[in-house]
This record gives C-alpha cells, structure tokens and sequence, in this order.
C-alpha cells in the first residue's frame, strides 16, 4: 500500500498512532510525506529520528520547517525550543545530512501522483517543475548550500520576469514549492495572505488560492500538498491538501493512492487519538 500524510510537525505520538491505524508495514508499504516533519511539535527529534530509521519505505519532499532546521544547523537562522533537542543530538549532522538529501518534487506517473510541499506554480507544466525542483535539489546537496540558503532567505520574490537575477529567480522557485499559498490571476505570489481561503466569494477577485488561478498550467498527475492548516483538509480532482493542522489540535490525515479510491484516514489529535475513516 501507498500512503501519503499530511504536516507533521513533530507530533510524533499522534503520527505513529495514525501509522497503526493504517497498518503501515514499511517492509510491505509506502509512505509519502508531504514535509514540515518537524517544529512546533514536542517531539520533533523522535519523528526525525524515526522517519530516518524507515527512510527506505518514505518519500519526503521538504517543508519551509525541515529548511529552517537545516538552516538553523548551518547558522543561517535560530533555533528554539522544539528544534535544540535535534541540534544538540549526537547524530544531528547524519540527520541533516539526510534532509538535505531529500527532494522538492516527487512525480510517480504510474500511480497518478506528485507531491510538493506547498504544491506546484501555476506558471510551471510539469516539466519545468520538475527541472525547477532538482536545481533546488541540487543547490542545497551542494558544498555551497549554507550560502544558497542564506539567500533563500532574504527578500520576498514574488513574480518572475524576463530582467530578473539568478538569484532572485532561484528565490522564487524556492517560494513556491515551500511557501506559496496564495496567488494573483497572473501568477503573481502573495505571502501577506494565510488564511482560509473564501470559495464563495466573487469570481472578479483576483487573490486566489494557487491551484485556482486562472494562468494555471494543466499537469495531468494529481497534486499533494501540505502547507496549509488554515485550508485543511482538501480535495478535488486536481489537487489534494492534506495538512490538517495536527500541532494547532486538529488533526492529521493519510490517503491512500495506490487504489483509486483515496481512503482518508483522519487522527483527532484534539481528542485523545480518536480515529476517523472519512471515506
């Protein structure tokens, strides 16, 4: 069976009750993880640590949070509470080793699927996601990653443009796989915005969730993404969001992909645990 879950973001008991729930056998199955695997929570070295020990069965794609850890790691930004205990762990360079390691964008054709963190430009058809994803990939795996993601983390680029820096373009295909919620009808980027988005709203507004702009490139493979709790749980037939905002006390949800069905299982992690098959 293949699986995929939603942000975890070291709640690392709710994530292990929800594999049970499952029957998740990483001898036997797959795991897609839709990244943000660590911050905020408690346990955040335990779910790295375990994630690591299964990382034969997982696919991960980074989240903004994995990239703060790995930057808190080179010096680039502070740490904080929920981060020190993997900094200060004897096998921390191993762990960052391996994150670093890990993509921007998994593409599986056959089974119908590809996974972004924050989901895919609506600029970018696949192919340019694709080679977009693996200069990201690249460029952190490099010798010279602290300072390429020292510039990552500077100013807000929003658009692309014809007159524009390398640098400032790599910081938009940066944004857009790990930041990107919200987007203008020209595919113009907004970070001011994080809320639920309104569907009812009228159609003349030109501030739209991403995978609804109108300059949206068709990419046939349906889109994982994770990003954002204030969305939730949500799904169509382009696209599904699967952070249901476990460490904010809701929940966190897996689908499965491998049998045309999308089974969701949700954890109510407000709740003591309780399980609940939504379909």
């Amino acid at each position: 069976m293949t699986w995929a879950i939603g942000d975890i973001q070291g709640c690392y008991t709710q994530l292990r009750a929800l594999l049970d729930a499952i029957e998740f056998n990483p001898k036997r199955d797959k795991l897609w993880l839709v990244g943000d695997l660590v911050n905020r929570g408690e346990e955040s070295l335990e779910t790295l640590e375990y994630l690591y020990s299964i990382r034969k069965s997982a696919v991960i794609v980074l989240g903004n949070h994995d990239l703060a850890l790995i930057a808190a790691f080179a010096g680039i930004k502070k740490s904080n509470e929920t981060l020190d205990p993997i900094l200060k762990s004897p096998n921390a360079k191993k762990l960052i080793d391996w994150l670093r390691g890990q993509k921007f964008l998994h593409v599986d054709s056959e089974l119908g699927y590809c996974m972004s963190h924050a989901g895919i430009s609506p600029l970018f058809d696949l192919r340019l996601a694709k080679n977009y994803a693996r200069r990201c990939e690249e460029m952190l795996q490099s010798k010279g990653y602290k300072l390429w993601l020292a510039l990552m983390q500077g100013k807000n680029v929003t658009k692309l443009e014809k007159k524009m820096s390398e640098i400032d373009r790599e910081r938009f295909l940066y944004a857009s796989f790990v930041r990107m919620r919200y987007c203008f009808d020209d595919g113009t980027l907004d970070f001011a915005q994080k809320g639920t988005p309104n569907f009812s709203s009228s159609e003349s507004a030109t501030l739209k969730p991403w995978f609804l702009s109108p300059a949206r490139k068709k990419i046939k493979e349906k889109i994982i993404f994770g990003h954002w709790a204030a969305l939730g749980y949500f799904n169509n037939d382009d696209v599904c969001c699967l952070d249901s905002g476990c460490v904010w006390g809701n929940g966190m949800s897996a689908m499965r992909l491998d049998d045309h069905e999308e089974r969701v299982v949700r954890l109510e992690c407000q709740t003591n645990g309780d399980i609940d098959e939504e379909f």
